[in-house]
């Protein structure tokens, strides 16, 4: 949302700022003199600013902090869809590693530029907010190349060959390549980051 798109709407003692999501009221305080608060609940977002801040100030913070919530919620969705990303890996694990792994998985909003990331030592798997929305067969490959790297922490010919117990694996692949989200990095030095294509 921009500043242009922000409209003002005097009260008696707030202005609100009409939005589809969500509805937001700027309460302005002449007893506030510094310190900026928001309060959200039921889909409506509450922002309390200083009487005295500038319109141009006013616009940045309300921005800024609708922003903010943005943000929030979203993480927040993100925690909400681990418990069923987490019944998900552990189906995959029985199935293709007879459920021998011990592992922990989440969805992560900071990873842009990968699908998934595993870190062998603590047995931590992160998987990309953005593979939520892509076909199931495509979040199980994702899922199952994370736990491969449990067992094998390179792109090995073994990993490989575990992968590709999948049956849409190849598929999966071509799909991931298609959407230009992979970003592949041949001079990774560290075991720890992985990515997703890899020459077998």
């Amino acid at each position: 949302m921009t500043v242009s798109e922000i409209i003002l709407i005097k009260g008696s003692s707030f202005w609100v700022v009409p939005m589809v999501s969500p509805q937001t009221t700027i309460i302005r305080s002449h007893r506030r003199k510094k310190t900026i608060q928001t309060k959200y609940r039921d889909g409506h977002l509450w922002i309390y600013l200083p009487a005295g801040m500038s319109p141009k100030d006013e616009h940045t913070w309300i921005e800024r902090m609708i922003k903010r919530n943005e943000r929030w919620e979203q993480k927040k969705t993100v925690k909400e869809s681990d418990t069923w990303l987490e019944q998900r890996a552990q189906e995959l694990n029985k199935k293709f590693f007879d459920g021998t792994l011990t592992f922990s998985i989440k969805y992560v909003t900071n990873q842009n530029s990968r699908y998934g990331s595993c870190t062998s030592l603590t047995r931590s798997i992160r998987i990309s907010d953005r593979v939520k929305i892509m076909p199931l067969w495509v979040q199980d490959y994702v899922i199952i190349h994370e736990l491969a790297h449990l067992v094998y922490p390179d792109h090995s010919k073994k990993f490989w060959e575990k992968v590709n117990q999948y049956k849409y694996a190849e598929r999966a692949k071509g799909y991931l390549i298609a959407v230009g989200m992979a970003d592949r990095d041949e001079d990774a030095e560290s075991p720890e980051i992985e990515y997703l294509f890899s020459e077998q």
